[in-house]
């Protein structure tokens, strides 16, 4: 694996003091608001925390798939012997993995197999990423080796420069329990490479450490209170950060995993604990989640109205956090009756409201959101100028220690929580003035048949937006926005639909949107 340091992005100049225009009062402030707990994890490292559960409960249900149950025994056992034919195979410390396949107990045993060796792994759903994709990240990762199921690789031997191995082959041929060698500096080791969807060019790694991994998911509330006996849902796409989630939070704790199958709502009906995006979870029904304890939504901003709903029927949890910052930096507890917002920091962690100066904003006011602590990941694999412009030395807790530009816009309320205000990269100009999507779509979802919304920008300095369900009362968010925004933010047309279409990551999918939109202004034109 390539190695690289971040160095200082040139062109913004930090200032030695960034908080000496504050009074006393609004440093206290600053720092209250802005600083997670200070907490130390159970392990150092994900896979040590897995071997402890191993070790004191061999027989308990580690992944459950349709009918197939292997216990922490057999994962433990599994996982060292393909650690030890990865290292036969000349796969050391800081080498990458290919996991090209699909969700499966194999996966689970592959990704133990490599943190145990201290190797990073790179999850990709085998079948829905393009080959060329897959050949451009094993290009920029140097991989060599790929595992995956036999059932892949007619698409993966397109590959070139790898060699492709079957999980469940290499284990049953090789069957080596030999002692592993001790992982150097394991807390900072590279634990996974995760890469960006790719939507706005070549998708980006980005390397995330065993001490970022831990510190959200063996502290509370990122571990989601999970022990023995509680059923962690397996829903999302393995390239997802929160597919990390999902399966290092559950294993790490000693849960059952229950991996899905082409059904989401059959996993839904027996977890204890589901991990999802929102538009995910409100394709799920409550109701029939009759086991169901709690709930975690990040990826994308929460409608009101699905908080409203799912805190019916367990505890909800709203976070935040790119996957630059370990899957969540923030979570809130979500109170029926409250405001939605997305919480406080997380353990270790820190969130800075700043302006474009890079100073601290008041209380109250928007600025940009900036990620600081043991969230922050080790910077983008081989783009050093992406890392220097989104990793800055953090001039706040200094020490070396770094931030990352989250592209957030929020801002605090008064009892120190931070409301999400859409993404810097979604304020866009309308006939002149500056317009924020996402508080457009918050608008159309305030009104009580709404409970998903979405807004779009068209080529002609219009907006639009959709909305679901397709019965949503069309004039009555209209009234809702013709008396809430001026003019030049109220959409030219809102669409209701059935059903907002969703990425392979589970997020809502604005290209396909714009395609829908972009027909019915075609269909307008010829009717």
């Amino acid at each position: 694996m390539t190695k690289q340091s971040i160095e200082i992005y040139p062109s913004i100049e930090l200032a030695n003091d960034p908080i000496s225009c504050l009074t006393s009062t609004e440093r206290d402030l600053f720092w209250n608001f802005g600083t997670g707990p200070s907490v130390e994890p159970t392990f150092p490292t994900i896979h040590q925390s897995f071997e402890a559960f191993a070790k004191s409960q061999p027989n308990a249900i580690a992944v459950e798939f349709g009918d197939t149950r292997v216990t922490y025994g057999e994962v433990d056992t599994q996982a060292t012997i393909l650690a030890n034919y990865l290292i036969e195979k000349g796969i050391q410390q800081g080498d990458s993995v290919g996991l090209f396949l699909k969700r499966s107990p194999s996966l689970v045993i592959a990704i133990m197999a490599c943190l145990k060796i201290g190797a990073a792994y790179i999850p990709q759903d085998a079948e829905i990423s393009p080959i060329t994709t897959l050949q451009h990240i094993v290009n920029n990762t140097e991989t060599r080796m790929v595992l995956s199921e036999s059932k892949h690789f007619e698409k993966l031997s397109e590959l070139q420069g790898v060699e492709l191995t079957d999980i469940q082959t290499a284990i049953t041929t090789n069957g080596k329990l030999n002692s592993l060698p001790e992982v150097i500096d394991p807390g900072h080791a590279t634990s996974f490479i995760l890469f960006t969807s790719g939507t706005t060019g070549k998708p980006n790694g980005v390397r995330v450490s065993q001490k970022n991994l831990c510190n959200i998911l063996l502290t509370h509330p990122g571990n989601l209170g999970i022990q023995p006996g509680i059923k962690v849902a397996h829903i999302l796409n393995i390239a997802f950060d929160m597919a990390a989630w999902e399966i290092l939070g559950c294993l790490a704790n000693g849960g059952t995993l229950l991996i899905r199958g082409k059904d989401f709502q059959q996993t839904a009906n027996k977890a204890n604990v589901i991990i999802a995006t929102p538009s995910i979870l409100g394709r799920l029904n409550p109701e029939t989640c009759t086991d169901l304890k709690r709930v975690a939504v990040a990826g994308e901003p929460c409608p009101l109205p699905l908080a409203e709903l799912w805190s019916n029927y367990c505890e909800f949890n709203n976070s935040c956090g790119p996957t630059e910052t370990t899957i969540i930096n923030t979570l809130q507890l979500f109170e029926p009756g409250k405001p939605l917002t997305i919480g406080k920091p997380t353990p270790n962690n820190t969130v800075y409201v700043l302006d474009d100066n890079l100073l601290p904003c008041a209380i109250g006011e928007t600025g940009e959101m900036w990620a600081g602590g043991d969230c922050v990941t080790q910077g983008y694999l081989n783009n050093p100028e992406l890392t220097n412009q989104r990793y800055l030395p953090d001039p706040f807790l200094g020490d070396g220690k770094y931030m990352f530009k989250t592209r957030d816009l929020g801002r605090w309320t008064e009892n120190g929580e931070l409301e999400h205000l859409g993404r810097s990269d979604d304020q866009v100009k309308v006939k002149g003035f500056r317009v924020e999507l996402d508080g457009v779509s918050k608008t159309i979802e305030k009104d009580q048949s709404c409970e998903k919304a979405v807004t779009l920008k068209l080529n002609n300095d219009a907006l639009i937006a959709f909305c679901t369900p397709a019965s949503a009362n069309l004039d009555s968010i209209q009234q809702q926005l013709d008396s809430s925004l001026p003019y030049y933010a109220v959409p030219q047309r809102v669409i209701a639909i059935d059903e907002i279409p969703i990425t392979d990551r589970g997020k809502a999918d604005k290209r396909e949107l714009l395609k829908i939109a972009l027909n019915e202004q075609t269909m307008e034109a010829i009717g």
